[in-house]
């Protein structure tokens, strides 16, 4: 029996953790999954901060339709700080919680979430360096690996990437390995 594949959002900017985005994205499309990289820009190059990886953003956040897939996932690194500046990028993720859609933040990847004023009356983990803005935000903080809430999923850092890959894939329900 096939399986139905999957439509995944990577929501990514320069800077971005390299292994927080190709770990995930390549567990996603192993076995024909579609991932879209939205960005800022449409068609843009982006650069992991440690220059290993790079990727071509598919869409810009102003064309793209949260509804049009089954989760989002935000890397770290420090694409998050500039992601939570764009108005559209914030209307995605606002879109996507309201429909129940998973969201997986790794990382720096809450401050969106944050910015979006998504976190209220929810327990996350990130990275511990921004565990006070996850506070502010409304947020419970637990300095755990992963830490599934609700259709939020989190995780701190790169040692954390297989049960963060793992909880993604349990909740889009898909086989990765």
């Amino acid at each position: 029996m096939k399986q139905m594949t999957k439509k995944v959002a990577f929501l990514l900017a320069d800077g971005f953790e390299d292994s927080e985005m190709k770990n995930p994205y390549e567990a996603i499309t192993k076995n024909g999954n579609d991932a879209v990289i939205i960005s800022l820009n449409a068609n843009e190059e982006l650069h992991g901060k440690k220059g290993t990886i790079t990727y071509t953003s598919h869409l810009s956040a102003k064309e793209a339709y949260a509804t049009d897939y089954e989760a989002v996932i935000i890397p770290g690194g420090t694409s998050p700080e500039k992601l939570k500046h764009d108005p559209y990028m914030i209307k995605f993720v606002q879109e996507a919680d309201k429909a129940g859609i998973t969201i997986a933040a790794i990382c720096h990847g809450p401050q969106l979430l944050a910015e979006a004023d998504l976190l209220k009356g929810k327990t996350l983990t990130s990275y511990p360096g921004i565990a006070q803005e996850v506070i502010a935000a409304g947020g419970s903080y637990l300095d755990q690996p992963v830490k599934v809430d609700g259709n939020l999923i989190t995780s701190r850092t790169p040692e954390d990437e297989s049960v963060f890959i793992e909880e993604i894939i349990n909740k889009l329900g898909v086989t990765a390995y």
